[in-house]
């Protein structure tokens, strides 16, 4: 009696049809772009205030947003300004009431204090929850952790953040 030893070849087929068979008879999700307006904090060296603004797009569980934030300076403390410009990629749950999600990205900044200026890439990751409050409108909390490029004066910045948030 032999048994059947299926061959690298014949698994390869079976999985391309079960992918195109998926493919096929999926059902698209609807995409739901989103807008947020955000304060809060930025940390390192002294604590400063933070606001910014974020547009994206999702699907169930992935997204792209791209915000700008702007950390402010603080002279007397030798603190600072921050500005960013940045592109994410979410990875969200797929519920409704509350939403957790994580975040990375990249982007440009400029740092700014007195005569000193850096203007480089810049990498952040993060995390937060989306919260619904009524109808689309959400309430949003995030941390960013930025790790800057280049020559600024301070190469690792903090954020926390409150902001709210609503799809259209």
């Amino acid at each position: 009696m032999t048994t059947f030893q299926p061959s690298a070849r014949h698994l390869r087929r079976v999985v391309i049809g079960l992918l195109a068979t998926c493919v096929l008879l999926g059902v698209p999700a609807a995409a739901a772009a989103d807008i947020t307006a955000f304060f809060g904090a930025g940390h390192k060296p002294k604590t400063r205030a933070a606001k910014g603004l974020a547009v994206g797009i999702s699907l169930i569980m992935v997204g792209f947003e791209v915000e700008y934030s702007d950390i402010s300076e603080k002279d007397a403390d030798a603190a600072p300004r921050l500005r960013t410009g940045m592109v994410n990629a979410l990875v969200q749950t797929p519920t409704s009431g509350a939403q957790l999600y994580a975040t990375a990205g990249v982007g440009v900044y400029r740092e700014r204090l007195r005569d000193f200026q850096e203007t480089n890439t810049g990498l952040n990751i993060g995390a937060g929850l989306k919260l619904g409050l009524m109808g689309p409108l959400k309430m949003r909390v995030d941390y960013r952790l930025f790790k800057l490029r280049g020559d600024p004066l301070y190469s690792t910045v903090h954020r926390v953040y409150a902001g709210l948030n609503t799809s259209f």
